[in-house]
């Protein structure tokens, strides 16, 4: 299947209101005229900073996943260890970090695998997605006081199992994993 790019269909925006501005929550409303000429006078969007998520890997084979309630959705759930891009780091920087951070592991071989997009109708940001083979246990965990979760180190067919089973259901975590899975590791 070759692949081309169509012709570019861009809106115009003709004004933005913020409603809100939160540390964690951004939203404005754009009156917006599409490429056809109809306006639009309420489209929201969520803006949010970068996101960056890891699928860890340790130098015994061990995949590092974390297992941690989900308000927005009610639920638990295993996720590989993600976190927020913050201002002045790139994204493997933010990764390595939260990684650090989340799990106390650190170190290893790391690439970029993947950038996704959670919403692209209206939401602003993307996710880097990392493969870092090789990390070790190098200190403590360093949670955010609104953060709880546990660490799980599994072997690959276990992780395999909760992808197959419906276990990782934040589609920005699962897109990765399911590519390392659908390419074996050997071109990701």
């Amino acid at each position: 299947m070759k692949i081309t790019e169509g012709e570019e269909k861009r809106w115009t925006t003709l004004d933005t209101e913020y409603l809100i501005r939160r540390p964690w929550l951004t939203a404005r409303r754009d009156r917006v005229q599409l490429s056809n000429g109809v306006v639009n006078d309420e489209f929201y969007v969520i803006e949010y900073s970068d996101w960056v998520n890891t699928i860890a890997i340790t130098t015994e084979g061990k995949f590092i996943m974390v297992r941690q309630y989900r308000h927005g959705i009610d639920a638990t759930s295993y996720e590989i260890c993600a976190g927020c891009c913050e201002a002045g780091e790139t994204p493997e920087q933010s990764a390595r970090r939260e990684l650090l951070e989340e799990t106390g592991f650190g170190g290893g071989e790391w690439k970029e695998i993947l950038v996704v997009a959670a919403n692209a109708s209206t939401m602003n940001n993307y996710t880097h997605c990392f493969l870092a083979t090789g990390v070790e246990k190098i200190s403590d965990m360093h949670l955010e006081p609104t953060e709880e979760l546990s660490v799980f180190l599994l072997d690959k067919d276990e992780v395999y199992e909760l992808l197959k089973s419906g276990l990782v259901v934040q589609a920005t975590m699962a897109a990765p994993l399911w590519k390392y899975f659908a390419t074996d590791d050997k071109n990701v």
